[in-house]
C-alpha cells in the first residue's frame, strides 16, 4: 500500500505527495495529459517534439541542465500515445531547484526558430535512424494503420510521417504548447525525503501564479469493432522473415485488461512461456517469439511477434502460432499456471515499487486515469482473474476476425 496525500491549487494543478524518509533523495514528476493521440492527424509527432523542446531552456532559464547538475540532480522524459512525462531526481535538500526549473518551463518555455530547428533536426534523425533505415523499422506504422481506422492510436508517437516534423512551424508549436502545457492539464507528484507541508509551500510559491489555461477536452472517436481478418505482406532488406499478429483488447480500466496482461505472460513471458517452449525450443520454428501489449489507456493491441528460423516457411510458422492459440481457447490454463503468472506479476510490481521514481510515476499515471488510489488496488485486480476469465477472454481476443497479420519477408 503506497501512502500519499493530495491537494489541488486554484489554477488546477493537481499535486500528490508521497513521503519516503528512507532515502536522502527527492523526485519531482510532472505528467501532462497530452500524447500523440491529441495531435492533428496532419500535424503528428508534436507531443514527442515537445519532449525535446522542453529541455531547450525557458525565458528566464536559458540552460535547464546546468543548474540541475549543480544541485546533484538528473532528469529525463518520455512520451506515449496517451501522455508526456518529465521527471527529476535530486538530493532532497535541493528539491526547490526542481520546482524553480519545472515551473519556469511550464510558465514560459522559450520559443525561437533556432531552438525549433535544432530539435527538429534531432527528431528527424531519430525518425530516420529508428523507423526508416532500421530493419523492421516500419512494422508499427503498418500494423497501427491496419488495426486502427479512426482512433488516433493509428500513428506512433514519433509521428505519422517525417514531413510533419520537417514542416512544423513556430506558430504550430506555440499553439500546441498553449493548448496542453498548463496547470489544469498537469499532475505533479513529489516523493522522497520531503514533507507535505514543505511541498505545499513550494508548490504555491513556484506554481501558484501560473495561469490555469484551459483543461484539454478529449473527443476521441471510438474504434469500430473489427469484423474480418486483415493481412499485409512486406518484402524488405531484413535478416530474417518475421510475423506479427495483433488483436484488439480492452481498455486500461477494464477487467479484461488484467486478464490480457496475464495472458501475455502465459503465452510470451520469457523462456518458460508457452510460445517459447513450443515454437522456439521444441519445434525450432522461431529464433525468438514474444507476446505483449502496450498498456494504452484506450483499447490497445495484444501482440505476438516472432523471427523465423532460416528455411522455415511462413505458412508453417503461422500455423504453429494458431495451433497454440487454439489450444489456449479450447483448454484454457490450469490453476497452477495462473497462480504462477499472478505471482510473477506481483513480484514485478513489488520490484518496481522499490524505486521512489517509479512510485511517483505510477501515482501520476493512476491520477491521470482518474484517481491515484487505483494504484493500490492493482494487485487485487490481478488476483481476481480466474481460469474461466482466461478461457473466455482468450476466445474473445484471439478470434480470427479480431486479428491483423503482417508477414515480413526477407528479400535475401
Amino acid at each position: 500500500m503506497i501512502q500519499f496525500e493530495k491537494f489541488t491549487l486554484p489554477n488546477g494543478l493537481r499535486v500528490i505527495v508521497h513521503e519516503d524518509h528512507t532515502t536522502p533523495m527527492a523526485v519531482v514528476n510532472i505528467m501532462y495529459d497530452v500524447g500523440a493521440r491529441d495531435e492533428d492527424p496532419n500535424k503528428t509527432g508534436f507531443a514527442h517534439l515537445f519532449e525535446h523542446l522542453m529541455f531547450g531552456g525557458s525565458i528566464n532559464i536559458e540552460d535547464y541542465e546546468t543548474p540541475l547538475q549543480m544541485a546533484g540532480g538528473e532528469n529525463n522524459a518520455y512520451t506515449s500515445n496517451d501522455l508526456t512525462n518529465y521527471y527529476v531526481q535530486l538530493p532532497a535538500e535541493n528539491v526547490e531547484t526542481a520546482f524553480w526549473l519545472e515551473s519556469d518551463r511550464m510558465l514560459s518555455l522559450a520559443f525561437d526558430e533556432k531552438s525549433l530547428e535544432v530539435q527538429r533536426k534531432v527528431v528527424s534523425e531519430e525518425f530516420k535512424e529508428h523507423y526508416i533505415n532500421k530493419p523492421y523499422g516500419d512494422v508499427w506504422f503498418k500494423l497501427r494503420e491496419m488495426a486502427y481506422k479512426v482512433h488516433p492510436y493509428r500513428w506512433l508517437t514519433i509521428g505519422k510521417e517525417l514531413s510533419h516534423i520537417e514542416n512544423a512551424t513556430l506558430a504550430d508549436v506555440k499553439a500546441f504548447f498553449a493548448e496542453h502545457y498548463n496547470p489544469s492539464n498537469a499532475i505533479m507528484v513529489v516523493g522522497g525525503n520531503i514533507k507535505t507541508a514543505q511541498v505545499r509551500e513550494l508548490t504555491e510559491k513556484w506554481f501558484g501564479d501560473i495561469p490555469s489555461g484551459k483543461k484539454w477536452e478529449r473527443h476521441t472517436p471510438e474504434e469500430p469493432v473489427q469484423t474480418a481478418p486483415r493481412r499485409e505482406i512486406v518484402y524488405a532488406d531484413v535478416p530474417l522473415d518475421a510475423i506479427y499478429k495483433v488483436y484488439h483488447m480492452d481498455n486500461r480500466l477494464s477487467h479484461g485488461y488484467y486478464v490480457a496482461d496475464l495472458i501475455t505472460e502465459v503465452m510470451g513471458g520469457g523462456g518458460s512461456s508457452r510460445l517459447f517452449q513450443s515454437l522456439v525450443k521444441e519445434k525450432k520454428l522461431f529464433s525468438n517469439i514474444e507476446c505483449y501489449h502496450f498498456g494504452t489507456v484506450d483499447k490497445g493491441l495484444l501482440t505476438i511477434e516472432g523471427k523465423l528460423v532460416k528455411g522455415v516457411k511462413m505458412e508453417d510458422a503461422e500455423a504453429a502460432i494458431e495451433e497454440e492459440l487454439e489450444k489456449l481457447k479450447r483448454e484454457g490454463i490450469s490453476e497452477k499456471e495462473l497462480t504462477k503468472v499472478k505471482n510473477k506479476t506481483e513480484s514485478a510490481i513489488a520490484f518496481e515499487d522499490m524505486s521512489v521514481m517509479t512510485r511517483c510515476n505510477n501515482l501520476a499515471f493512476y491520477e491521470l486515469l482518474g484517481d491515484a488510489s487505483l494504484f493500490n488496488s492493482d494487485r487485487e485486480k490481478y488476483f481476481s482473474v480466474t481460469v474461466e476469465d482466461v478461457l473466455n477472454y482468450s476466445r474473445k481476443y484471439f478470434d480470427v476476425n479480431n486479428s491483423c497479420t503482417l508477414c515480413y519477408y526477407s528479400k535475401q
